[in-house]
């Protein structure tokens, strides 16, 4: 199977600025992910987990080495090819939501579609049907402020996926969220990369939000310190979890 994402030798220097001295957030990062996997990057504060998934998503530019996701390296891409390479193939995540205030739910997840001037039939279909697939029609009127932070993050969710992205990542998807609303979450993203076929990259300092990846690469230091496979039992994942953050050692955080 051809991956989806090809990443070799990815790094990340922050300049110095006023005698700071130059930080390498990511150094020489090679990674391959493939269709439909659901991949947890953990590590300490610091460690360039963040860094690595902003310039994956081109939210952020690599100082060196290629990323190609289907095919095309969006590390040497103008900044208007990116911007709608970024509209049309990513759908993006975050731990505090991003949602309009003076837009309704529903308008919140019809946005990239209107920005990308597709037909409002369409429109209105795909914004339908993703309402349904998250439990969230009964809010389509409602403004993010109505509602809980768990229905916020499924309207997030839902705008992410509204294009049909090749990939989507996630931010911290649950740090703003209690435990309860938290595991809803999870059992969402389960939904999106099981029966949707997305595939999922998510940041994470949480153990238990990570045992519902397939996969987890840990960070330090700019370099992938670990990589684990999930097979089978995701308590046994989460006891794995925890014993690869105790031998790296570091603030989980």
């Amino acid at each position: 199977m051809k991956d989806l994402i090809e990443i070799h030798n990815l790094t990340k220097v922050y300049r110095s600025f006023k005698g700071a001295r130059e930080v390498t957030a990511l150094d020489g990062i090679s990674l391959s992910v493939q269709k439909g996997e659901f991949i947890g990057v953990m590590g300490p504060s610091g460690s360039g987990k963040t860094t690595l998934l902003n310039i994956l998503s081109g939210v952020d530019t690599p100082t060196g080495g290629s990323i190609h996701i289907e095919g095309r390296n969006i590390a040497e891409m103008k900044k208007d090819e990116l911007a709608l390479f970024r509209r049309k193939r990513t759908g993006y995540i975050f731990q505090d939501f991003n949602l309009l205030d003076s837009l309704t739910l529903k308008e919140n997840i019809a946005l990239p579609l209107i920005l990308d001037r597709k037909p409002p039939g369409q429109i209105e279909q795909r914004v339908e049907e993703l309402m349904q697939f998250f439990g969230i029609a009964e809010l389509a009127d409602k403004f993010q402020y109505h509602v809980s932070g768990g229905q916020r993050q499924r309207v997030a969710a839902a705008r992410a996926l509204a294009p049909d992205p090749a990939v989507c990542f996630a931010d911290e998807p649950t740090g703003n969220l209690d435990s309860k609303s938290s595991a809803g979450v999870m059992d969402m993203l389960t939904q999106m990369n099981e029966q949707k076929d997305c595939t999922i990259l998510m940041v994470t300092h949480d153990a238990f939000a990570a045992s519902y990846c397939k996969r987890i690469i840990f960070i330090q230091d700019g370099q992938i310190a670990a990589q684990i496979q999930r097979a089978g039992d995701r308590k046994v994942f989460f006891d794995k979890i925890l014993e690869v953050q105790s031998v790296l050692g570091g603030d989980s955080r």
